[in-house]
């Protein structure tokens, strides 16, 4: 969630579940292996591992995972090792999502 401007914050567009998906998160000719900790019809955050991703937000990058496909979208926050990423509207993003919550999603259970 973010801060509009007149300080209310700003909710999600769409419900996110949690995941433990691998990935990788390529930008230009920058490759970082990750894991896709929620995701939604809309978007992801992804937890690299410690990794850095030169990647400004508003940048493009491409996520390639075994379950989900290739995905397409921009940076849309970075903090402390994590990223947020916006799909692309022209992309498939949401029928390959839509995809894997019907036929591979099981729920992760909240870690202590």
């Amino acid at each position: 969630m973010t801060a509009t401007s007149n300080g209310r914050m700003k909710t999600r567009s769409a419900e996110r579940k949690k995941t433990r998906i691998l990935g990788t998160v390529k930008y230009f000719n920058q490759a970082v292996e990750g894991r896709v900790t929620d995701l939604s019809p809309t978007g992801m955050a992804l937890d690299l591992g410690g990794r850095t991703l030169h990647a400004a937000d508003g940048s493009p990058v491409r996520i390639e995972s075994e379950e989900l496909g290739i995905l397409e979208g921009t940076v849309k926050w970075r903090r402390s090792g994590r990223l947020g990423v916006q799909f692309s509207i022209n992309s498939n993003a949401v029928a390959q999502v839509s995809s894997y919550f019907r036929f591979f999603h099981r729920e992760v259970p909240a870690s202590r």
